[in-house]
């Protein structure tokens, strides 16, 4: 890491794209564990802020790790900026408390239109904000396995044409490693 990455989103795949579809699925744990991995190098490196959209999975589950993080390092901030306001209250009950739980524990939660949702360019406005709010993302993402994060991908590469904008991947072999490896969770 060249310079300190002081905001960062951290994004990736939905739950339902990896087969996901209860948090006591095993891959749940083995996403978490390398995503609190990544998360405490860039803390230990600087980081100050994470951003979340609450999106169900790889989001949320930062979320999760981000509030669990606090105790031993209490000077990271969660933010979790919605797209739009209501996001999240069409799901189930289930997804929605595990949404309110992140929600509650964050250190700032708003959203970028404050409006509920009516068009796509809500999310093209929401992203153009994360990208001019944050230095980096970390983003659990496979290129051979192509999910909706790849549009945002495309947004950071447009984006990194005229500013410097880092991209920390996880990937699908990141994973597999960690398995194999016995990380431990």
């Amino acid at each position: 890491m060249n310079q300190i990455i002081k905001k960062i989103y951290i994004t990736g795949y939905q739950s339902y794209e990896l087969g996901i579809f209860t948090e006591k699925d095993p891959k749940v744990a083995v996403i978490k564990n390398v995503l609190k991995n990544q998360i405490i190098q860039l803390i230990e490196n600087g980081l100050e802020w994470i951003m979340i959209s609450g999106a169900l999975g790889c989001e949320l589950w930062a979320g999760q790790i981000i509030n669990d993080l606090k105790q031993q390092y209490p000077e990271i901030k969660l933010a979790v900026i919605f797209p739009f306001k209501d996001f999240g209250s069409n799901w189930n009950e289930a997804n929605q408390l595990l949404l309110q739980t992140v929600v509650s524990q964050a250190d700032f939660v708003d959203s970028v239109s404050h409006k509920p949702y009516e068009n796509p360019s809500q999310f093209k406005n929401h992203i153009n904000f994360l990208l001019q709010h944050t230095d980096a993302s970390l983003i659990v993402y496979d290129q051979e396995y192509p999910g909706k994060t790849r549009y945002f991908l495309r947004d950071v590469e447009n984006f990194q044409k005229n500013k410097t904008y880092q991209i920390f991947p996880i990937t699908m072999d990141d994973l597999e490693n960690s398995v194999y490896l016995g990380d431990s969770v």
